[in-house]
């Protein structure tokens, strides 16, 4: 493959094929930035005093890792100044954050968890940051939460960083899914993966399997099915694979197929699910879509679903098409 970095791929998708105005491509292009430097932190660990907790917790309720403060902080800080955004809303803060009156205003809107996956940050397993751009209604100069409620058919960009072994980007503007490995001699990020596909079909699964006595009827009969192997109605031995870092299930399954499930069961369904829409499986449903995968509420497909909240919890069913299509159907005959 000819060396491409992240900014020829997007100027290319901008003059050629017009896919994305020139505004866009530099947010991309910043939000790649800071993912670079949050992968800094990540590498260094315990020698830059980045591990553990800060004794605080975010809106979700959820304990603040150091890193997950930094990371969001270097997010905020690298997307406030560029003019490119209206207002950006973090999975961190209870409010979106505006851009302050001293930096001219742009007409997009960025939603991101700054580190998915954090829990896994002081055994040294692969987190990452996920993100999605929005535009700004017509006519807003100043951002509410309600002007981010749109749903995950209007996000005009997606893409997730996943901090492991390399440093991998995974980018859609909506024409394909593709993926750029970051290149630290160079420092920059190249493109590894063109107009990724995933299998339609597959035989590994992930969920938690802990919460096998909570699940819903369609979710039990399913993983069933799997763990029946060969000798079972699927005539076919699967494995399951649980990271517990979303970024990491998802690479795998962008990588070489399978289906990923957090669905809503007895114990989240007060709380609508466990994963949030607008952080986590929007901007996954895009890229999963994009690369010819499925995304699926069990009863709706998630980028239709409409937002009622800026960090409203949904469930999640995504990966290869015949699978989620299997378990949507599984709801369906419930």
């Amino acid at each position: 493959m000819k060396a491409i970095s992240l900014s020829r791929y997007l100027i290319e998708e901008q003059r050629a094929k017009g896919k994305i105005p020139a505004d866009l491509r530099l947010l991309v292009e910043v939000v790649a930035r800071a993912c670079k430097s949050i992968s800094v932190a990540v590498n260094k660990g315990a020698l830059g005093g980045v591990l553990g907790n800060v004794g605080t917790v975010n809106v979700q309720g959820e304990a603040q890792k150091k890193l997950d403060v930094l990371s969001n902080e270097i997010l905020l800080e690298a997307n406030e100044w560029g003019g490119h955004l209206a207002a950006i809303a973090s999975e961190e803060m209870d409010d979106p954050h505006p851009i302050p009156h001293r930096y001219p205003k742009g007409e997009y809107l960025l939603v991101f968890d700054p580190l998915d996956g954090s829990s896994n940050i002081d055994v040294n397993v692969a987190v990452g940051t996920i993100f999605s751009v929005l535009r700004c209604p017509d006519g807003v100069t100043e951002p509410e939460p309600e002007h981010f409620l749109q749903p995950g058919t209007r996000q005009v960009a997606a893409g997730y960083c996943i901090y492991g072994p390399s440093t991998i980007l995974v980018l859609t503007v909506g024409d394909g899914t593709v993926v750029f490995t970051l290149d630290r001699e160079l420092g920059s990020f190249m493109l590894t993966q063109d107009s990724v596909r995933i299998p339609e079909d597959t035989q590994e699964f992930a969920i938690n399997a802990s919460n096998a006595r909570h699940w819903d009827a369609p979710v039990k009969r399913y993983v069933d099915e799997c763990l029946a192997g060969k000798t079972g109605p699927r005539g076919k031995d699967f494995n399951m694979r649980w990271v517990a870092s979303m970024v990491a299930d998802v690479h795998r399954i962008l990588t070489r197929g399978g289906i990923f499930m957090y669905p809503v069961d007895a114990k989240c369904r007060d709380k609508g699910g466990r994963l949030r829409l607008m952080y986590e499986a929007n901007p996954m449903a895009f890229i999963i879509e994009q690369a010819g995968g499925a995304a699926t509420t069990g009863h709706q497909r998630i980028m239709d679903v409409q937002p009622l909240g800026l960090h409203q919890r949904i469930s999640v069913i995504l990966g290869s098409k015949h699978e989620v299509e299997r378990v949507a159907l599984y709801f369906r005959e419930n």
